[in-house]
């Protein structure tokens, strides 16, 4: 029965390992006062070491213990071997500190205490953050590569949409400013193209006046002036169209801003010459991406005539000169289309012949048609004899004029050469969406570094993991040896989370 007791193992749970030491007095409820006064001496003890590799690797631990100071002890009798006197005792400072330093840990089972203490904070704190910070390593790196490739896809449709942008606009996209204002030499080409297609309307703009002169009592002025000026002169002077004379001499007014600079110039040192800052911006209603909002136009013109008389002259806004020399200069100067003023009335009269057409093509395709037929019955024969695929036929090129002269395109190259603003303007939302690109491979750089980062660090963690793992084991063993002697060498087993390790 006595030899079954002397097997009989005896269980602890790690984690109360220190407090059973205490409660069956095996060591002192205040150990750690001896255990401070212990480290003290053993700080000051490795300041003076032998050159002994084995020494140096126990020393490379981050805490020192007392199994650390037996082996340090037994390495120094070898290397301290020189200083024994006749009567077996070491003359070396250095053995004389040890062996004071384990003596010390074996009063009161110090050491027991502690490296219960330190087993259980590695069990419980150590290990556990260690695992923490790898896996917090892992997933930043997971993280970083998923990071990466939505940084290499927003950089490649950075450059797709960047290159889109840049065809839109006509560029190459290399020198931007400069780019953007030679387009402006293609306005003429665009001007002669779209006068040919202006007076294809003439058609229409007869229709549109006959069916007013024959619908109203009375008509205040001519309709579509502007447009009627184009069919018949083509894309004219102001002055000439302010005037009905041709100018003797044309001044063009010089723009300074369209002239080629430096990418890099400041804006504060250009040189606008005046031009520009009066001429209003139109709005298409087009949208145009990253440029900001233009000045908004009124199409719509307060009344103050009596019923049955229209007045159908817009006021040019223009204003007679002062003298009239036959030089057309300043704004007289500019044509139709690239006088700001001009060119908006000019698409006035499209959106009104548009509207009609429009109002027109309902009436003749709805019920009332044969209403409208007998009402029509002493109309002009040009009144009379068009059919419902004529209104269409009409309506396309109305709608093909204005929307040319609406284009986007067209309203940037508009806009360039009557707005020193607009150029810088366009020029800064061109570069953002240059600089987009570079942005998303700049943050892929950042968030590669920031994994490669994270890999050194877990590369220096594991190892510290491993060597704390494999030293709390080794604890664990060099305890249960340690117990099993004060209990007749029963075994003895430490439960719980040590054994998952």
């Amino acid at each position: 029965m006595g030899d079954d007791f002397e097997n009989l193992p005896i269980d602890i749970t790690s984690n109360k390992l220190l407090d059973w030491l205490i409660d069956r007095r095996h060591v002192k409820h205040k150990w750690q006062a001896a255990a401070t006064v212990i480290q003290e001496k053993i700080n000051h003890a490795i300041q003076d070491m032998p050159e002994v590799e084995e020494i140096k690797e126990l020393l490379a631990g981050t805490y020192i213990n007392y199994f650390h100071c037996l082996r340090i002890l037994e390495l120094l009798k070898i290397s301290e071997s020189g200083s024994r006197n006749i009567f077996g005792y070491y003359s070396s400072q250095r053995m004389k500190d040890w062996q004071e330093i384990v003596s010390l840990y074996e009063k009161d089972s110090v050491y027991l205490a502690e490296v219960a203490d330190m087993l259980i904070r590695n069990v419980a704190y150590e290990v556990p953050w260690l695992r923490k910070q790898i896996a917090k390593c892992q997933q930043s790196q997971t993280e970083c590569e998923k990071k990466e490739k939505f940084y290499a896809e927003a950089a490649e449709t950075a450059k797709e949409e960047y290159k889109q942008y840049c065809k839109k606009l006509g560029i190459k996209g290399e020198k931007i400013r400069r780019e953007l204002l030679s387009l402006v030499s293609e306005l003429p080409e665009i001007y002669e193209s779209l006068t040919r297609d202006v007076k294809s309307l003439s058609e229409v703009v007869e229709f549109y006046e006959a069916f007013v002169l024959f619908t109203l009592d009375s008509v205040k002025g001519e309709t579509s002036p502007y447009l009627k000026h184009l069919i018949k002169y083509g894309n004219t002077t102001t002055y000439q169209w302010r005037t009905k004379k041709v100018p003797q001499t044309v001044e063009e007014p010089k723009l300074w801003f369209l002239e080629e600079e430096d990418e890099n110039t400041n804006e504060d040192e250009i040189d606008w010459g005046g031009i520009g800052d009066d001429i209003e911006e139109i709005d298409f209603n087009i949208t145009v991406e990253d440029v900001g909002a233009t000045d908004i136009i009124d199409f719509n013109k307060e009344s103050t005539d009596t019923p049955g008389e229209h007045d159908w002259n817009v006021g040019s806004g223009l204003g007679a000169a002062e003298t009239d020399d036959g030089i057309a200069r300043g704004k007289d100067a500019l044509t139709i289309l690239d006088n700001p003023v001009t060119r908006n009335q000019f698409i006035n009269e499209l959106l009104e012949l548009e509207s009609f057409l429009h109002q027109r093509l309902a009436e003749m395709q709805g019920e009332d048609d044969i209403l409208s037929v007998n009402q029509f019955q002493s109309a002009p024969v040009i009144l009379q004899m068009k059919s419902v695929d004529d209104i269409q036929r009409m309506l396309s090129s109305v709608s093909g004029v204005l929307g040319s002269i609406t284009d986007t395109r067209i309203h940037h190259l508009l806009m360039l050469n009557s707005s020193p603003k607009y150029v810088d303007r366009l020029t800064e939302s061109v570069m953002q969406k240059k600089d987009l690109e570079e942005k998303m491979r700049a943050s892929k750089v950042a968030v590669e570094e920031k994994r490669k980062a994270t890999i050194e660090e877990e590369m220096q963690l594991k190892p510290k993991e491993e060597r704390l793992i494999r030293n709390t084991r080794e604890l664990k063993k060099q305890i249960e040896k340690d117990i099993s002697k004060r209990y007749k060498n029963r075994p003895v087993n430490l439960m719980g989370a040590i054994n998952t390790l």
